[in-house]
């Protein structure tokens, strides 16, 4: 097929503080590396990468990644690498010119991500490339970064080659944003790498879109609903380009991947067909993470945060290997993996060599989002090295993370925001969500009931209970607490909840205390009010002991999604289970 002209506008630009930041470190220059405190191979043998099913491609089977500094593109490095393909990075702009298919993963903010390939000279070999009808596949912001421009801290000229300009999702017409979770497709024209899709749901994670219009009507694919129609794919010719992750879109995504990669061969079976029609509420498996008393790292689950066996010797509750457990939970459907570091904050969180292992192996077979969080701060190593916030988020991501979950630091921040009503910038919370974008950072609140006669006795916005407290109490406050739970802390959940969105989260883990490991259903008062209170998503967690759990949170708040851990752990009830029952009950999941 033959691809009608291009026209580029394609500008340079000064490198700004932000893309410096993004400048991508090389191996030996990394933070892991620079760390002499901590021995690599003290931890060799804890870990094995699991088998990988792919079957490598011939020799000449290349595929060449732009990859400018930011985020998680070890996912999409493995997807490729699943799918049979080595993989070569771009150095210099030369390595585009010369690419027999390019692959450019675009990963955080749209300003930071030109400043970086108009300083590196690879925004005119990109155009050039583009303009030549060359395969090249863009993924998320490699999408936005083909229009005009984009309205994030912009105006901000992009590459040009497309019309439109990139802005932000309307919050007036009540949907939340960012646009996180598994959507659906209305495919257009001819696609090609769509071709396998079958009508089921792909994974989304942005705040920014661009909108459909008769001048670039030509290049659109497919569009998404979410509050109005937004440009998902497009193609022109050879050249592909997506709005979604393919590479977190579990086995719908490797086969669109598998399209772009091999586009000369046919499949004879035929795709399961889905019946995907909007956003779908997601089931998250959630893997609490720590050293047992081995020091061997495992999958525990505490009782109202209490890890350990109620027994003589007192040992910290084994529920699995991570890596594998994630594994499993990924066959089984989950719609995301969540990793809690619970001892990150007892130590150097980048000294914890296993926790990055766990993400690299966990990454190689599994192609849903993964979160961690724990320990995610400043600190100083024991040699006296100062990493930031920013630096610590920077290597989980790079180790596979696609979201980083900040708790006791995020409290703190929202306190001292609250008392001087002042955005400083230098809090993790800013930091991390202005380089990576706010869809990168989730705030987990851990929260605890106070039960009130009188709503009136606090300063802190209290809730009319469901089934009143223990003394008959008709009210409570939900006072925020850091450390694992184990301090509590003069802000309440609601008011940590509308501080955080406006220092840059983009999504809420609520969890509850009293619920926690009891197997009784969510706190449906809490995630009620948070989920009314704030724009950004929320994520509903603790409590869940059966399938109907799920139906009540989502019939009876706004959660976008539901979490648990234990239930999944000694598998009383399976994942599928709960997606089963979900679609039996009218709610939209992904199968």
């Amino acid at each position: 097929m033959e691809a009608p002209p291009f026209s580029s506008s394609c500008s340079s630009s000064s490198l700004s503080s932000t893309a410096r930041l993004l400048s991508s470190p090389s191996p030996s220059s990394s933070l892991l590396f620079r760390r002499n405190s901590f021995s690599k191979t003290h931890y060799s043998a804890k870990f094995k990468s699991p088998r990988n099913l792919s079957v490598r491609a011939s020799g000449d089977s290349v595929v060449t990644l732009l990859d400018y500094g930011a985020g998680n593109v070890r996912s999409v490095r493995n997807a490729i690498r699943y799918l049979g393909f080595d993989i070569k990075d771009v150095q210099a702009p030369e390595d585009i010119l010369k690419a027999d298919r390019l692959v450019f993963p675009g990963v955080g903010a749209f300003a930071a991500a030109m400043d970086v390939l108009n300083k590196n000279g690879m925004a005119e070999a990109l155009c050039s490339y583009i303009e030549k009808d060359r395969p090249f596949l863009g993924i998320c912001l490699g999408l936005q970064l083909l229009f005009e421009s984009s309205e994030e801290n912009g105006p901000v000229n992009g590459l040009g080659l497309i019309p439109g300009v990139v802005g932000r999702f309307d919050l007036s017409n009540g949907f939340r944003v960012p646009h996180i979770g598994w959507n659906a497709l209305q495919i257009k024209n001819d696609s090609e790498i769509l071709d396998d899709i079958g009508n089921r749901h792909v994974y989304f994670v942005h705040s920014y879109r661009a909108m459909p219009s008769d001048d670039n009507k030509e290049w659109i694919s497919s569009t998404c609903n979410y509050g109005d129609n937004f440009i998902a794919s497009i193609r022109r010719g050879n050249v592909h380009a997506v709005q979604f992750h393919p590479e977190k879109s579990g086995d719908v995504g490797l086969s669109i991947l598998r399209r772009f990669l091999y586009p000369k061969s046919t499949t004879t079976k035929k795709p399961t067909e889905g019946k995907a029609s909007k956003l779908a509420k997601r089931v998250i498996a959630c893997l609490d993470v720590r050293a047992n008393d081995k020091g061997d790292l495992v999958v525990t689950k505490g009782d109202q945060y209490d890890v350990r066996e109620h027994t003589e010797e007192n040992e910290v509750r084994n529920l699995g290997k991570p890596v594998e457990l994630a594994g499993q939970y990924y066959i089984d459907g989950a719609d995301e993996v969540s990793f809690l570091n619970i001892t990150g904050f007892r130590d150097f969180p980048l000294g914890d060599l296993p926790m990055l292992q766990v993400l690299r192996y966990t990454s190689e077979n599994v192609f849903v989002p993964l979160t961690v969080g724990g320990g995610i701060r400043d600190f100083t190593d024991a040699n006296g090295r100062h990493y930031t916030s920013l630096e610590v988020a920077s290597e989980y991501f790079r180790s596979g993370a696609d979201k980083i979950s900040i708790g006791s630091d995020a409290v703190y921040a929202a306190e001292e925001y609250l008392r001087t009503g002042v955005k400083t910038g230098k809090t993790s919370l800013e930091q991390i969500s202005r380089v990576y974008g706010n869809q990168a950072v989730v705030v987990s609140i851990d929260p605890r009931r106070v039960y009130l006669k009188n709503p009136n006795d606090v300063e802190f916005k209290a809730v009319k209970l469901e089934n009143p407290g223990p003394n008959g109490e008709e009210y409570a406050w939900y006072q925020c607490t850091v450390n694992g739970g184990r301090e509590g802390r003069p802000i309440g959940a609601y008011e940590l909840a509308k501080a955080v969105e406006e220092l840059g989260a983009g999504e809420i883990l609520l969890n509850c205390i009293d619920c926690d490991g009891q197997g009784k259903g969510f706190d449906i008062d809490l995630i009620k009010l948070i989920s009314d209170a704030v724009s950004i998503p929320v994520i509903a967690s603790s409590g869940a002991g059966a399938v109907e759990h799920f139906t009540e949170v989502f019939r009876k708040t706004n959660a976008s999604a539901a979490l648990a851990a234990g239930i999944f752990h000694r598998k009383e009830v399976p994942v599928q289970s709960v997606k089963e029952h979900l679609l039996k009950e009218g709610i939209e999941v992904r199968i």
